[in-house]
């Protein structure tokens, strides 16, 4: 989930979304795989979901270092990057913990990081919303906040699964998609 908060960024720089749009469908492909995978082995933890639960904060991490770099060079807010940064790399780490404890502790750290994740991408969405596909990203921002609390909930219920954190996955690459057709309708209207 890419974050930023920092004043308002200037108008991007023509062409200065592709590295965006490109971006958001990495992020698509990856949690729509993630999420199939996932549900293969949703109701205990394996090898295979461990793996899975680490790298997807990882991945994020990576995205959004990849996000605040093509921010810096168009100038925009880079700040909320680096929080999400943050809290991404310590999710990797709290969720590495929480796997030898069970599910309702995978599922207390994440959601967790859902709730945090979710509020920075919401600032962020609101801080670019001058830029095409950011109104995708401020309600996937808003439904990780809520996602985030109904994980918590989850995990203090009898015989907790992962299959919502698939969907989870799944329903914030939707958004990730439905963000890079923004962007791509926007420079090809642009570019007209």
């Amino acid at each position: 989930m890419d974050s930023s908060v920092a004043a308002p960024a200037p108008a991007p720089i023509a062409g200065g979304t592709a590295a965006l749009r490109r971006l958001y469908l990495l992020r698509f492909a990856f949690a729509t795989v993630w999420a199939a995978l996932l549900l293969a082995s949703a109701h205990t933890l394996n090898p295979l979901s461990t793996t899975l639960l680490v790298i997807y904060p990882a991945f994020d991490v990576a995205c959004a270092v990849v996000d605040a770099r093509s921010a810096k060079a168009r100038r925009g807010p880079v700040r909320g990057l680096h929080v999400n940064i943050a809290f991404s790399s310590l999710t990797t780490a709290g969720l590495v913990a929480a796997t030898t404890s069970g599910i309702p502790a995978v599922l207390r750290v994440w959601g967790a990081w859902a709730i945090t994740a979710g509020l920075v991408q919401l600032v962020v969405g609101l801080l670019r919303r001058g830029m095409a596909g950011q109104w995708p990203m401020i309600a996937s921002g808003g439904i990780s906040t809520l996602a985030g609390a109904s994980f918590i909930a989850q995990a203090g219920k009898s015989d907790p699964s992962l299959s919502s954190l698939a969907g989870y996955a799944f329903l914030g690459g939707v958004f990730f998609l439905v963000s890079a057709l923004r962007l791509s309708q926007a420079d090809k209207a642009s570019r007209s």
